[in-house]
């Protein structure tokens, strides 16, 4: 049911934690699934130095939160802003389809990190991070 990348990354998850004094921090959930997505950035002259990520969830949300930090750290802000769900999902070496949400909500967290990072400068996120989602519709259980 599960690939050997994402039972890994549930039980060996990367870049648990929080960045203190992060440079922006976003968080994300769906409220019903009940997972819970929060992540803090350390930004260094444009490139991403640190991530970390707290996930209250499912084991495909925890692998998600995981990848996805492992995938944007070191990485200038335009390339993590080129993140994608479906990029998530083949780096887990996919995922049942009842848990792509997760995968959504990796995205949407490092987009939300990005934007408050972007408030914090005095700079309006949504022209260059674009509109954040309020909700995950993947999930199916509207």
């Amino acid at each position: 049911m599960y690939s050997e990348k994402v039972m890994d990354h549930f039980a060996n998850p990367r870049n648990v934690g929080e960045i203190e004094n992060a440079d922006g921090i976003g968080e994300v959930g769906n409220p019903k699934c009940g997972d819970i997505m929060r992540m803090s950035l350390r930004i260094r002259g444009g490139v991403i130095e640190d991530v970390k990520f707290r996930t209250f969830g499912c084991g495909a949300a925890i692998a998600t939160s995981s990848i996805a930090t492992e995938m944007i750290k070191g990485k200038r802000i335009e390339e993590a802003l080129q993140l994608t769900n479906k990029a998530v999902v083949e780096a887990l070496d996919g995922l049942p389809p009842v848990k792509v949400h997760c995968s959504v909500l990796a995205e949407q967290a490092v987009k939300a990190a990005i934007s408050d990072y972007y408030r914090r400068q005095g700079i309006d996120p949504e022209p260059i991070v674009g509109k954040l989602e309020e909700d995950c519709h993947a999930c199916g259980l509207e």
